[in-house]
């Protein structure tokens, strides 16, 4: 991937550092890492890949040895390109579509769209969005290049229906209808454990997590609230522990909620070791059936068309892996 320099007025380039006696035999890149805190690894890679780094007034490989005493100038940042989706012809299951919007039963494992962050063009590929492109061409821009169509989204590790809005207004409109929680989402997921009630409420504030940053968690102060109901559909005793298989309707759509509402009941979702779940399921001196994805399935979803406002109710099943899965543990 190309990268462009840019150098800022008052940001301090062209800057220079001079290696000190007692890091001789460190990296380049792993230096420059420590030198420049406010700036991550992977940028340091590309600062240096992109000749913004030299040792001496000369370029160098990321790799090389500092002896000490050597002189490293920093030309100036490092920017990677802006990142826009790209069609793929990459396989959907299309459940819904007309002209305005279309609902799609997204596999596991597949990535809604890319982060805003990402900065090489592996984490751009094999995207929901990308999908879409290739099958439809164009969709609505309101969600920006990143975006296009995404009205809301799932988890990589949740499977189950998305709606994707075609063009602008049925993008607003649709926006309006998750915001004022007219949108009904059902989702099935099987738990550790027994959950007691048969039905309840979960209205716990989430929040991003201070310690570990890819987590949410509704232990912090503040945070954004949340709501999620549930009903046990059923409970299992199997070889491998008891297990509940719950349905779960979500009024707000926080970032893994329904994983981190669950989780706090002390239940996390099968296959969920980012909160709790245990990476492999054993019975006595036996292994139990692996699962390699969460198990949380968006089933149901119920909304109106943004343009005639006639109700549309669609479902999936789940899929094979979590189908077999349950076989596995004897739930089928």
């Amino acid at each position: 991937m190309l990268f462009r320099s840019m150098t800022l007025p008052g940001a301090g380039f062209p800057r220079t550092l001079v290696v000190a006696a007692e890091d001789a035999g460190k990296r380049l890149d792993q230096f420059l890492a420590a030198q420049l805190r406010e700036t991550s690894r992977a940028r340091v890679q590309q600062l240096i890949h992109a000749n913004q780094a030299l040792v001496n007034d000369a370029a160098a490989k990321a790799s090389l040895r500092l002896r000490g005493g050597e002189r490293i100038t920093i030309l100036g940042e490092v920017q990677p390109p802006p990142l826009r989706a790209v069609a793929e012809a990459i396989p959907l299951d299309i459940v819904y579509e007309d002209d305005d919007l279309a609902v799609v039963n997204k596999p596991a494992g597949m990535t809604v769209h890319a982060g805003a962050g990402a900065s090489d063009d592996a984490r751009n590929r094999g995207t929901l969005v990308n999908a879409l492109l290739h099958r439809f061409g164009q969709l609505s821009a309101v969600g920006g290049e990143l975006r296009p169509g995404i009205v809301h989204r799932l988890d990589k590790g949740t499977s189950g229906l998305i709606v994707v809005a075609k063009n602008d207004e049925a993008h607003r409109r649709l926006a309006a209808q998750f915001a004022r929680r007219q949108v009904k989402k059902t989702y099935r997921a099987l738990v550790h454990g027994w959950v007691k009630p048969e039905k309840g409420t979960i209205a716990r504030n989430i929040s991003r997590d201070r310690v570990r940053r890819i987590r949410m968690t509704t232990r912090s102060a503040g945070g954004r609230e949340a709501i999620t109901t549930f009903l046990v559909k059923r409970r299992l005793d199997s070889r491998f522990g008891k297990f509940t298989e719950l349905e779960a309707n979500i009024a707000t759509g926080r970032t893994h909620q329904i994983r981190v509402h669950l989780a706090s009941l002390g239940h996390p979702v099968v296959g969920d070791t980012l909160y709790g779940a245990p990476r492999e399921l054993r019975g006595k001196n036996v292994a139990g059936p692996s699962l390699g994805r969460n198990f949380l399935h968006a089933a149901r979803l119920e909304l109106l068309h943004p343009r005639t406002g006639e109700k549309l109710s669609l479902s999936r099943p789940l899929p094979p892996e979590l189908d077999g899965f349950l076989h596995k543990l004897g739930g089928t």
